[in-house]
């Protein structure tokens, strides 16, 4: 059975030794720069876990999570752009740093050295399955963030559209990872889609925790301003959540004061929570999110092989969805 912690290792050795050295230095350095900037390097481990579930020789398939966390990193540096972000894991952003043209093209070329990275495992009878994968991911990520962008501009935003979003800016490229490890380990077609799945269902629960997490986490721990999605008038779950219960001049109310900007923050987030509190929203959230949670395990007891060998995704699963930061 490949642990989470041995896999993370294994592919953080790798990350240290195969920093882009190419020139020209004002194209690369700023990719250096933002891979370097940690994180737990969930998505590459992921793949790593997938391929480990069906072959231990997890070293064979380290150039394609190198690709994977490449990719994730450029969503990352793009991202940062469009929201004029400063601060990337309390770092200077890449645009900050640099300036947005050399933001723009470092990203670019990240994009081009993840599909490197992923054909170096070629030849490989399942490298075209694989590459499907991976494009299909990657251009529901961009569909993803382009309905997280649509959002901002409206209050008319269903649950279900909410749920979507999240699956495809979030969840589907931690269930890519996973998928693509196990068809280099030459898994089936049921079981890649499984496990696929189950990362899918476990990327959506990860991403409604972090919307509970953000209104009631412990400041000490949460790693980041608590109610900061607030203080921003992100329409989270628990927001159209509420909007779904609120009568219709309780829900203007309540849009108007997601949207004050005049108020002091603490006061916004305790009215904010006070309303989230009397309508239970973060009961029915954590509900939502087991049901996911329930799901992805559904999906992982389908996958043919020994319940140990699954035993560390399961445990992984469960870390995940009870933290608290």
């Amino acid at each position: 059975m490949i642990t989470f912690k041995k896999a993370q290792q294994s592919f953080l050795q790798y990350l240290d030794e195969n920093q882009l050295q190419k020139s020209p230095i004002e194209l690369y350095e700023p990719i250096n720069y933002i891979m370097g900037l940690g994180g737990k390097r969930v998505r590459p481990t992921l793949l790593l876990m997938g391929y480990g579930l069906f072959d231990s020789e997890i070293e064979k398939v380290l150039p394609a999570a190198y690709g994977i966390e490449l990719f994730h990193n450029f969503t990352l540096l793009h991202d940062d752009i469009m929201d004029e972000a400063p601060l990337r894991r309390g770092k200077a952003t890449v645009h900050s740093k640099y300036n947005i043209n050399t933001g723009i093209l470092s990203g670019d070329a990240m994009l081009i050295q993840s599909y490197e990275y992923i054909m170096r495992l070629a030849p490989h009878e399942n490298l075209t399955e694989v590459l499907h994968t991976f494009n299909k991911v990657a251009i529901e990520v961009c569909e993803g963030q382009q309905m997280d962008m649509n959002f901002e501009t409206t209050n008319d935003v269903q649950i279900e559209q909410y749920l979507k979003m999240i699956e495809l800016k979030t969840a589907v490229l931690l269930a890519g990872a996973l998928k693509m490890g196990a068809l280099f380990a030459g898994a089936n077609k049921e079981d890649a889609n499984d496990i696929y799945q189950f990362g899918r269902n476990i990327g959506i629960a990860f991403q409604l925790q972090d919307d509970i997490l953000d209104s009631y986490g412990d400041p000490e721990k949460f790693g980041k301003k608590v109610g900061g999605d607030i203080i921003q008038g992100k329409k989270t779950y628990l927001v159209l959540k509420t909007f779904e219960l609120c009568k219709a001049d309780e829900k203007q109310n309540f849009i108007d004061l997601l949207q004050d900007h005049s108020m002091k923050e603490e006061d916004k987030v305790m009215k904010v929570k006070t309303i989230f509190n009397s309508l239970n929203i973060r009961s029915l959230a954590e509900k939502l999110m087991i049901t996911y949670q329930d799901t992805a395990f559904q999906f992982l007891d389908k996958i043919k092989v020994d319940r140990e060998r699954k035993q560390e995704l399961r445990d992984l699963a469960n870390a995940l969805l009870a933290r608290d930061n």
